[in-house]
């Protein structure tokens, strides 16, 4: 389903109506970046956050940030007024603007920026219950994978390989290191320690990510961020991914085998309730 509106190039314009030149450098060379934004009761989650690593990602590619903090928040608020649900996604999108085609830069041009909201959709009740299945593969995509770029083909491909194989997500393992998933972080329990892989050129910051960290540390749960091993994987007692339309799910399956016992583990019910919890008081004005 298309959103009701969508913003242009410093329009809002129905979907249809929205055009973009064929020479724009998003379409010939994917040169350009997004972003996705949580609302709960219509209300920006974590917008300073994201919009940091939207200004990380443009100058990961060299592009000047077209809008100020306070022109993407006014933006946001009127896409948020325009959609049917306290509850949606934001998803905001920067590219290089149209110019002929070159590799290298054009001298100027102007950026085009598309953006719009849509009602958040939530995992389902089925998948938090008993999990989803994962597999594992190389991980071929790029040396910058911290830009949030649009050029998403190995990460389409590897989701695809996975939806082939009756599973939800791909966990992309690269020189025998675990990195993320092709549309997530990752998070598995060792010891009883909650491990993530630390934050470099290979990962996507999440911002998702981040709040469960601050929340493992903050309620006393055991969390470190270190390399993590392929090999560690099938011994782990919990897989989970995180993301910010998909929050904290658990992972059951790997590979064709059980996680633990199959089932979602106690730490991740501890760690999704302490997420309701923030997303509560989020709601409720009691935390930015």
């Amino acid at each position: 389903m298309y959103p009701a509106l969508v913003y242009l190039n410093g329009d809002y314009l129905p979907p249809e109506k929205a055009q973009v030149s064929a020479f724009d450098r998003g379409f010939v060379f994917a040169d350009g970046v997004y972003e996705v934004i949580p609302v709960y009761g219509r209300r920006l989650f974590r917008l300073p956050q994201h919009l940091a690593r939207l200004d990380n990602s443009l100058g990961g590619i060299r592009l000047a940030n077209p809008l100020s903090a306070q022109q993407w928040q006014a933006l946001c608020a009127r896409l948020i007024d325009a959609t049917d649900s306290d509850d949606q996604s934001i998803y905001l999108q920067v590219t290089r603007g149209p110019a002929p085609r070159d590799h290298a830069f054009p001298a100027a041009t102007k950026p085009t920026v598309f953006a719009y909201a849509q009602p958040l959709k939530y995992p389902a009740a089925e998948q938090l219950a008993s999990g989803v299945a994962a597999i594992s593969v190389t991980d071929i995509r790029w040396s910058r994978c911290d830009i949030k770029a649009i050029a998403l083909l190995p990460n389409v491909l590897l989701r695809q390989q996975a939806t082939e194989q009756g599973a939800a997500e791909a966990i992309l393992v690269r020189d025998g290191n675990v990195t993320e998933g092709s549309a997530s972080n990752i998070f598995l329990v060792v010891n009883g320690t909650l491990v993530t892989p630390p934050k470099g050129p290979y990962i996507l910051p999440g911002v998702t990510r981040d709040l469960i960290v601050e929340l493992a540390h903050a309620h006393g749960v055991a969390c470190v961020e270190r390399d993590v091993r392929k090999s560690e994987l099938a011994g782990a007692t919990e897989l989970m991914l995180s993301s910010s339309t998909k929050e904290l799910l658990p992972i059951t399956r790997l590979d064709g085998q059980a996680v633990g016992n199959g089932r979602p583990g106690p730490l991740h019910a501890r760690l999704h309730a302490l997420y309701q919890d923030y997303k509560r008081d989020f709601r409720a004005g009691k935390v930015g």
